[in-house]
């Protein structure tokens, strides 16, 4: 199943746009694959105004969030994969998401998953009468305000 990432990136972005509110998105900038201004990050983290005034050519899609922003007068390109998006709120506000840290993803060279290299599987397979098994503890959503 695809990441609920970029679709809920995209539509709270909508949404605080909507509501005449600043779009602002948080950065893992040491995630892979990140193209920022250099020095511009804060322990390993850089927030980015993504409104319409402030950014050109913005691109959303299911891999990256994408555009043109200035920085200290000076026009940059920006690069920021959907698994390096830690949040994204309304500046005036507050009111937004904010998103577990997500491992890279590495591709395989032919575009298949790797399901190990041994002929013997992981684990025991599903237990008997061939159910899932059940997720234990308690969910981890959270109330974010």
């Amino acid at each position: 199943m695809n990441s609920s990432r970029p679709y809920l990136v995209r539509a709270l972005y909508e949404w605080i746009v909507d509501n005449d509110c600043t779009p602002h998105m948080l950065v893992n900038a040491e995630y892979p694959a990140v193209q920022i201004p250099q020095g511009f990050a804060s322990d390993g983290q850089i927030v980015l105004n993504i409104s319409p005034s402030a950014v050109r050519h913005l691109h959303m899609d299911n891999e990256a969030v994408s555009f043109e922003g200035r920085f200290g007068g000076v026009a940059h390109t920006l690069y920021v994969p959907t698994g390096a998006i830690l949040g994204i709120y309304a500046r005036e506000n507050g009111q937004g998401m904010v998103f577990d840290l997500e491992p890279p993803v590495v591709d395989d060279d032919e575009g298949e998953e790797d399901f190990g290299s041994g002929s013997e599987p992981d684990d025991d397979g599903p237990p008997s009468g061939g159910q899932p098994p059940r997720p234990s503890g308690r969910p981890s959503l959270k109330v974010v305000k």
